[in-house]
């Protein structure tokens, strides 16, 4: 019995109109599809959102929006705590924090479906000071000016845990790497200036003390270490391999590396590795004050400084970083010189540093560079000029000037998300309510997001579309050393402009 006579007499048991429909196709012989051939098309877009929140107003409840990746389209919102000063997300992009003008702190899911009732509340300590947060796998940890603490929040909402007294006066983050629940030690950044005002390192950077770096066990909730960096720290990146963190040091102009591992500042004892090579040591990078062009080999002359003093940088005052996987660089914004800084902080094989550790390209991009984007592929950055109201595309293989965009506001912070050849950079200015949304397949202004309020801060829940992960996990309020609301030393000189804590 052939395929087609079995088909029939199944199919008379059953009803004479499937008979006719199964009959109907039979011939003399049967091919049955091996191999289906499915269509082609582009990439899927990825799953990321980004995250927006603005303030109406100071007292006021703020608003957080969610906007779709692939139709640039709001996707919720929900009202949150008065007068958000300070906003962040968690390491997998689940849930979102802000710190609030009445002394609470917001938490509320990243859904499609969000909810006011999904939004909670916890109230911070009655003497609490917080500055910062930073969110990594499961916890969150807050950097408190009321009696230099690092204070702890578990649980789900997160409330309140326990304290660590950390060793420098005025700390102003916490940071760690990010890698998730395999972090093993987080460090406070402190910048050791008593009655700080807030303002000191805004308007007068050189003059403050050396700042202190206090490395704390996440296990045991005690304190490992104490380190000396540069002055002014006011933000710290680390690798994704989890083996180096780069604290910025505004005052001084240089990035101090903290061997995580050792818990100690980079090695600075030459020694020779398993392969006979040199290593020398890196404590510190500088990012003035170097030669001009000396490692700058492939494009010459792109750090000619303004000032035309040869040979010389003028200040460079960097206030934020991105690390790049892809090609294990530093990309740092330096809002002070008008330039963006390409670090090579690669490590040989043995997880030392490599012998091409410190190279450095200067590229120069527009006024007061405020925040810095690296696409996760490791081709372009994009830096947000807080003054000139731009964003400046740079090429991170050739260090060139690809492209300057103009945006809405003066920006401050600039995020990235990708899936292969597509992706998105979303820009944000604290004196304005639109969102401006770059594309970077063509690296053009795609659209603009009306929200409700300016906006405080945003993020994005992953930074490609095949994980899950999202490495800005600290937020940046403005002002100890963090650029303000608006460019220029008389904003930066008032406590308004700047929104600074303490909390009333």
């Amino acid at each position: 019995m052939n395929v087609c006579q079995a088909r029939t007499r199944w199919v008379q048991a059953g009803a004479a109109f499937a008979a006719v429909a199964l009959v109907a196709g039979c011939g003399n012989t049967y091919r049955p599809v091996i191999t289906p051939v499915n269509p082609s098309g582009p990439a899927a877009q990825p799953s990321s959102l980004a995250i927006v929140v603005s303030a109406p107003s100071p007292t006021t409840p703020g608003i957080a929006t969610l906007i779709d990746y692939s139709g640039d389209t709001v996707l919720a919102e929900a009202p949150i705590g008065p007068g958000p000063m300070a906003f962040t997300v968690d390491f997998i992009g689940g849930y979102g924090y802000t710190l609030n003008s009445d002394h609470t702190l917001t938490n509320f899911p990243i859904s499609r479906t969000l909810q006011e009732n999904q939004v909670t509340y916890t109230t911070l300590p009655s003497t609490a000071k917080p500055i910062n947060m930073f969110s990594p796998y499961s916890q969150l940890w807050v950097a408190d000016l009321d009696g230099n603490l690092s204070d702890v929040f578990a649980g789900s909402p997160q409330t309140f845990l326990l304290s660590i007294p950390v060793n420098g006066v005025t700390p102003v983050m916490v940071a760690a790497l990010g890698s998730g629940a395999g972090i093993q030690r987080y460090f406070a950044i402190s910048q050791n200036i008593p009655n700080s005002t807030g303002v000191e390192c805004n308007t007068a950077p050189t003059t403050a003390p050396l700042g202190l770096v206090t490395g704390m066990e996440a296990a045991t909730f005690t304190v490992s270490s104490q380190i000396t960096v540069g002055r002014c720290p006011v933000y710290a990146v680390g690798s994704n391999d989890s083996r180096r963190l780069f604290v910025l040091n505004r005052g001084d102009d240089t990035i101090s590396v903290i061997n995580v591992q050792t818990n100690t500042l980079d090695d600075c004892t030459p020694f020779l590795n398993q392969s006979g090579q040199m290593v020398t040591c890196h404590p510190t990078l500088p990012l003035s004050l170097k030669a001009v062009n000396a490692l700058n080999t492939a494009n010459p002359g792109s750090g000619n400084p303004p000032n035309g003093v040869a040979g010389m940088m003028p200040t460079a005052g960097p206030v934020h970083a991105e690390y790049s996987a892809n090609t294990n660089q530093l990309v740092v914004a330096d809002y002070d010189s008008g330039t963006i800084s390409v670090i090579d902080v690669s490590l040989d094989e043995y997880g030392n540093d490599s012998s091409t550790f410190g190279t450095t390209f200067t590229i120069p991009v527009g006024n007061n560079p405020a925040s810095v984007t690296a696409l996760p592929d490791g081709t372009r950055a994009y830096a947000a000029n807080q003054a000139d109201q731009t964003v400046t595309i740079v090429n991170l293989s050739s260090h060139t000037v690809e492209k300057t965009l103009p945006v809405t506001g003066h920006p401050r912070t600039v995020v990235s998300t990708e899936n292969g050849t597509q992706g998105k950079v979303y820009v944000a200015s604290p004196d304005s309510p639109q969102l401006t949304i770059l594309r970077t397949d063509q690296d053009i202004v795609d659209t603009t997001v009306l929200v409700e309020g300016n906006i405080v801060d945003v993020r994005v829940s992953t930074q490609t579309g095949g994980s899950s992960y999202n490495y800005n996990v600290e937020s940046r309020l403005p002002g100890y050393g963090q650029p303000c609301d608006m460019p220029g030393a008389a904003a930066a000189a008032t406590l308004a402009s700047c929104q600074l804590l303490p909390l009333p």
